[in-house]
C-alpha cells in the first residue's frame, strides 16, 4: 500500500478513454508498475464518471479500481456510476430504481455491450462501484462529483453507510422520498434551477428552458439568468432573476478548503470560476481533451496548474 501523500493530481471525468487516461497519467508522471499506474510522490483523484460514452469503458473500469484497490489513487461515484448502479437494483415491487426507459437505456447502452460476453465480471464492477464514496473531504482540499455544501457533506456522513452503498440503503432512500436521494442527486448533479410555471425563459436561440445548471459559489441575489447559468449548453438572458424567485442556497465562499469537481462538461472555459473552486471535467467526448489539476499544497487555485492531453 502506498504511503498517504499530501499532493494530490485531480483528474476529470475519462468517460471510457482510457487510450487519453493513459496519456495524462504518462504527462503527469505516473509508471506502470505490476499493473498499475503509481506515482513515487503523488496519488491520483478520480471525479467520477468513469463509464459510459467512450470507447474503452472496461478498461478505464480497470485502471481506476486497480489504482484505488493498490493505494495509488482515490475514485468517487459520478452520475453516471450511481445511475448504472440503480439500473441494476430492483425496489420491493420489482420495479427498477434506475428506470429501463429509452434515456437510461441508451446512456448505459456502451457500457453493458462492453461487458456483454462477460456479465459477472460487470457485476463485479458494480459490487465495486457501491464502495466508492460520494466525496472526498481530504483536508486541505474536497472533491464531488458537481456540488458542496458543507450542511449537506454532514447530513450524508451521518447516516451513509460506513463500508458501502448498500442495496437496502438505496431502495430506502429511493422508494419513500427520503430526504437523502435529492442530497446524493445534488452532490452527483450540482443544483439546477427550475422556473416557475408561469416564467418563460428562452435562451439567445429563442428555446424555452424550464431547467437550467446553476453555480453554487455566488450569492444569486441581484444576478442574472445568465449569472446564475453554469455548465449549459445555452446562453440565457441577460436580465435580472425576479427577488420573488431567487434561489436560496448557502454559496461556497471563497475562505473555503477548495474544491475540485467534474460534471460540468466544459469545452473551453471557466475551468476555475473561483479561487478556490476547479472544474476538471473538460468534456472527453466532445473535444477529445482529458484534464487534471496537479494540486501542490496552494489555496488560491491557478490554470498554471492544469494540465491536460488531447486525441
Amino acid at each position: 500500500m502506498k504511503e498517504t501523500t499530501p499532493f494530490y493530481d485531480i483528474i476529470g471525468d475519462v468517460h471510457g478513454h482510457a487510450e487519453l487516461l493513459k496519456k495524462l497519467l504518462k504527462k503527469l508522471n505516473y509508471e506502470l508498475k505490476d499493473g498499475v499506474w503509481q506515482h513515487k510522490k503523488r496519488m491520483a483523484v478520480f471525479v467520477g464518471d468513469f463509464i459510459n460514452r467512450g470507447p474503452q469503458i472496461r478498461e478505464t473500469l480497470e485502471m481506476v479500481r486497480g489504482m484505488v484497490e493498490a493505494g495509488t489513487a482515490y475514485a468517487i461515484l459520478g452520475n453516471h456510476e450511481y445511475a448504472a448502479i440503480l439500473y441494476h437494483i430492483k425496489d420491493s415491487g420489482g420495479t427498477y430504481l434506475g428506470r429501463h426507459i429509452s434515456g437510461n437505456r441508451n446512456q448505459i447502452s456502451k457500457t453493458l455491450n462492453q461487458f456483454k460476453n462477460d456479465k459477472e465480471l460487470w457485476r463485479d464492477y458494480l459490487r465495486w462501484l457501491r464502495t466508492l464514496p460520494l466525496f472526498l473531504d481530504l483536508g486541505e482540499i474536497r472533491v464531488a462529483h458537481a456540488y458542496w455544501n458543507d450542511a449537506e457533506i454532514d447530513y450524508l456522513k451521518e447516516i451513509l453507510p460506513a463500508a458501502k452503498l448498500k442495496k437496502s440503503f438505496l431502495r430506502e432512500i429511493h422508494e419513500n422520498g427520503h430526504p437523502a436521494s435529492e442530497v446524493v442527486y445534488h452532490l452527483l448533479k450540482g443544483l439546477e434551477y427550475r422556473t416557475p410555471a408561469d416564467l418563460i425563459v428562452k435562451d439567445t436561440r429563442g428555446m424555452t428552458r424550464r431547467t437550467f445548471r446553476m453555480n453554487w459559489w455566488e450569492s444569486p441575489a441581484g444576478k442574472t439568468f445568465r449569472d446564475l447559468s453554469f455548465g449549459n449548453k445555452f446562453v440565457l438572458p441577460d436580465y435580472s432573476v425576479p427577488q420573488e424567485i431567487i434561489p436560496r442556497f448557502e454559496p461556497y465562499s471563497e475562505d473555503q478548503p477548495p474544491v475540485f469537481f467534474g460534471h460540468y462538461c466544459l469545452s473551453g472555459c471557466c475551468a476555475i470560476p473561483q479561487a478556490n473552486l476547479c472544474c476538471v471535467d473538460s468534456c472527453v467526448a466532445t473535444t477529445g481533451k482529458l484534464m487534471a489539476y496537479r494540486w501542490k499544497g496552494e489555496k488560491i487555485l491557478t490554470e498554471e496548474h492544469l494540465v491536460s492531453v488531447k486525441d
